[in-house]
């Protein structure tokens, strides 16, 4: 076939290709992204589940993905999916389905959790400061929907940001590419010059997308600009340990009973 020939040259080994129906194409890519998202909001119950019995999700991912029939892909918890296929792909296969009467129930449940968890992560904010955010200082790293991209749509930022402002926080933000992208998103936010800047007289500080640049930051100069030494980790970038010893309170996703440890600095590195 013409598309055989075009692909031929392209590899040594020829290029698996499955010839269907434009409909059972259509089809194929809606459940694909469907069938990943519902990974996701899967193991973001599980992490709920794990803060209230004392498990940790991260072992619960890795055990589940050591099952070759299920993998370890997409099993990460966290504020919940975004981006340009996930939301629009869910919500297409949900359409499809009330357009032939034959609505895909687990799917449904699925956009509805996931739309719950990032209004959640925001109620995580506000427990983690006590309760209320109304006046306190709150510095985010990360407003895209991942790393390594500008690419702002659906990302969970979105929904927790502005749930936060509601509530009364007044935030500071820094993502590493995000910046022209959710000016156009959001009308009232005050962007950092780095990462430690949005830190600075903070009463919390809050990680929503894992940027590399997140990911070794100087826990003891954190500690220093931070009002109040509260990390909330919506990615569980950092092992617990490591912020237990330069005494944090370290709210993370799934690592424990009530999912809030507060430490003191008494212990030596």
């Amino acid at each position: 076939t013409v598309m055989r020939e075009l692909y031929r040259p392209l590899y040594l080994l020829e290029t698996p290709m499955l010839f269907t129906s434009p409909e059972s194409s259509e089809l194929i890519k809606y459940a694909a992204n469907a069938f990943l998202a519902t990974k996701i909001a899967f193991i973001n119950e599980m992490a709920d589940l794990c803060e209230e019995c004392g498990a940790d999700v991260q072992s619960i991912s890795k055990g589940m993905g050591l099952d070759h029939r299920i993998g370890s892909k997409f099993l990460h918890a966290g504020p919940g999916y975004g981006g340009s296929c996930f939301p629009k792909d869910t919500l297409a296969l949900l359409q499809t389905g009330k357009d032939f009467n034959s609505e895909p129930s687990i799917v449904t449940a699925v956009v509805a959790a996931n739309n719950a968890r990032k209004s959640a992560m925001a109620q995580k904010v506000i427990k983690a400061c006590g309760g209320s955010v109304a006046g306190k200082k709150i510095g985010v790293l990360g407003l895209t929907f991942k790393p390594n991209t500008d690419d702002m749509r659906d990302s969970p930022s979105l929904d927790i940001i502005p749930d936060l402002q509601k509530a009364g926080a007044i935030l500071t933000a820094f993502d590493p590419q995000g910046h022209k992208e959710a000016r156009e998103c959001f009308t009232d936010l005050t962007y950092g010059d780095d990462a430690y800047d949005v830190m600075e007289g903070a009463d919390a500080l809050v990680i929503i997308t894992e940027w590399n640049e997140f990911r070794a930051l100087d826990l003891a100069k954190v500690k220093g600009l931070l009002k109040t030494p509260t990390i909330v980790d919506l990615r569980n970038i950092y092992p617990i340990l490591e912020v237990e010893k330069h005494g944090f309170a370290y709210h993370s996703i799934g690592r424990g009973a009530g999912n809030s440890q507060t430490y003191t600095s008494t212990k030596t590195a």
